[in-house]
């Protein structure tokens, strides 16, 4: 072979191996970008720019209408009537897009498992007869083939004994000849009472049932059929749990209705481990399926104790796991909450404790000795009072210094709920830097009975505080699904301290219910954007239009301050994006993506 054709012949050689050298290179070094495109981000620098953008709570910036978003994140905020933007591939014109831009909203306290059951049972919010309630049931069964077999019972959320007159039993769920046999488990709206078929109750042997149960309670007048609390842990273990295929249908579906919401992110309040397993495996293998970021409480399989071998800690852009879920008392409505004093309504009672105040203090202790931030469900005021003492008691062992020690080790304890709490707690709570996590709507949902349960000097100075607490950085929610998981529902009801359903106070305050509590418009939104990050530990990362921060929005038809209050709660998201990909967009009456406003 001629010299000439044998340099020839390895210049070939030589050019072909460079090719597959640069093939694996280039796969190695987008191998990264790819992990985030799976992810649900974007992977390519783009810009968006709007007719206007509020880069955090407050009230639009004038000098910013645009961002670009490159691998999730925001890379860059500006000001541009048309921007465009060079980069390898060419030059990209940006146009100015309809509708108003928000930081991508939280919700910091609900339960996302739950809520997608809950969109796939029966829905008896509302329902104000027992026969209402029938009638919802017998259309369920009967668009549901096979439901209310041992082994697919019927599930529904939403009942309340105010309305129907009393609590419920067995009894009337058997007098429908359609329901007659079906398993049922009926929870109540504030899931702290389950109502069930006496087919259920046939599961129980005899004398299975306690006479009593420490921290719960069995109705028994007028009849069986109710457990409260504590008492519901007799029904869960004969319940057929959803399995694994079911469970990823609820998520899925759960995502889906709270991006609508503008939701970019949730704080899920109690996982058991076995789910934060099943969360870490869809968000890992079907990341695009998985567009909704989860900070998610751990609850151990029995409620209430130490599981170290479940205390693992996680974290990725769209699931962590670093606080734990522990219950001190049940809910106002069925009263179940703790309180120092008798209820004013039924003075044969203070409510129910679900652990006590030592075992409290020590799984205080325990988890935050393992590095886990520590959420204490805790409604009533005993409750709240025993949750301070556990954060205190826990405070003091770790910072044997002083509370300025403290700043070495961030524990931001949360009380989840934060409802009825004496002052001088409160007045530790500040001390203590306790986070509030409160629910805006369940002051407007309870607010109907609440004067009834605790009396004025207790609702006045005790109850549903909000501006009082504001200085502690609260986290707000909805605890859905026990109130609807629209997060504009929770500003209105905030700011005006009023139904965001019908836009009236209770009898005696129609201009809204106890408005001294009320937050402004800034402060509410904070409540779903920074006061969510801080209490997930993502201050700089969520609820900000910032260089660095999630690329996570929500689109408006008109800028929040040019509404009246009355419109807040009807506020309709137009868009909602996470990691700089689109997961809703809504549609007009015949199904077509809205273009212009």
């Amino acid at each position: 072979m001629a010299a000439s054709a044998v340099l020839v012949w390895w210049g070939l050689r030589l050019s072909f191996l460079a090719g597959c050298i640069a093939i694996v290179l280039t796969r190695l070094v987008h191998q990264i970008p790819l992990s985030l495109e799976q992810s649900g981000s974007t992977t390519t620098q783009q810009s968006f720019c709007y007719q206007g953008v509020r880069t955090d709570t407050t009230a639009s910036d004038q000098n910013v209408n645009c961002f670009t978003v490159s691998d999730g994140r925001f890379t860059r905020v500006f000001s541009s009537p048309v921007e465009t933007e060079t980069n390898d591939e060419g030059e990209e014109e940006v146009e100015v897009q309809s509708g108003y831009v928000l930081p991508g909203l939280w919700d910091g306290h609900g339960h996302l498992l739950q809520y997608g059951e809950f969109l796939h049972s029966v829905d008896l919010f509302g329902s104000q007869s027992v026969e209402e309630i029938l009638s919802r049931l017998r259309a369920y069964v009967d668009s549901h083939p096979g439901a209310g077999s041992k082994d697919e019972w019927v599930r529904g959320i939403g009942w309340d004994q105010m309305a129907l007159g009393g609590m419920p039993t067995a009894d009337m769920l058997e007098s429908d000849p359609r329901l007659k046999g079906l398993y049922m488990m009926l929870d109540r709206v504030d899931v702290h009472c389950t109502w069930v078929s006496q087919p259920v109750l046939s599961l129980f042997a005899p004398g299975d049932i306690p006479d009593e149960v420490p921290g719960g309670e069995i109705i028994r007048d007028p009849g069986m059929g109710v457990f409260c609390d504590n008492a519901m842990d007799l029904i869960m273990p004969l319940w057929p749990r959803p399995d694994r295929t079911k469970k990823g249908v609820f998520l899925r579906s759960a995502m889906k209705e709270l991006h609508k919401a503008g939701l970019v992110g949730m704080h899920d309040a109690g996982v058991f481990p076995h789910d934060i397993n099943l969360y870490r495996t869809l968000s890992e293998e079907n990341p695009e399926e998985w567009t909704l970021r989860v900070y998610a409480m751990l609850e151990c399989k029995e409620r209430n104790t130490f599981c170290p071998e479940d205390a693992v800690r996680y974290s990725s852009d769209f699931l962590s796991v670093r606080s734990v879920k522990l219950f001190a008392d049940g809910a106002l409505g069925s009263w179940g909450s703790a309180m120092i004093d008798p209820y004013s309504d039924r003075p044969d009672t203070s409510g129910s404790l679900l652990v006590n105040s030592s075992t409290l203090t020590a799984l205080t202790q325990q988890w935050s000795d393992v590095g886990f931030q520590v959420n204490i469900h805790a409604i009533g005021d005993l409750a709240n009072r025993y949750a301070i003492d556990a954060f205190e008691s826990a405070l003091q062992k770790i910072c044997p210094g002083g509370l300025a020690d403290c700043e070495k080790r961030d524990t931001r304890f949360r009380i989840e709920h934060a409802q009825i709490i004496h002052p001088d707690d409160q007045t530790r709570m500040f001390k203590l830097g306790v986070i509030p996590s409160i629910q805006p709507t369940h002051a407007t949902s309870d607010m109907a009975y609440a004067e009834k349960r605790l009396g004025p000097e207790r609702t006045s100075t005790e109850a549903y505080r909000m501006k009082s607490l504001l200085k502690l950085t609260p986290v707000l929610g909805s605890d859905f699904p026990v109130e609807p998981p629209n997060p504009f529902e929770g500003v209105y009801a905030a700011v005006t301290r009023k139904n965001p359903h019908t836009g009236q106070g209770p009898k005696g305050w129609e201009g809204g219910w106890h408005t001294e509590q009320a937050l402004s418009l800034e402060e509410a939104l904070d409540g779903f954007t920074k006061g969510a990050a801080y209490g997930a530990f993502m201050e700089g990362k969520a609820g900000v239009i910032k260089e660095g921060a999630f690329a996570d929005w929500v689109v408006l038809d008109k800028p929040l301050e040019s509404l009246s209050v009355e419109e807040l709660r009807k506020v309709k998201v137009r868009e909602t994006w996470v990691g700089g990909r689109r997961v809703y967009a809504r549609e007009d009456e015949d199904g077509e993506e809205v273009k212009d406003l």
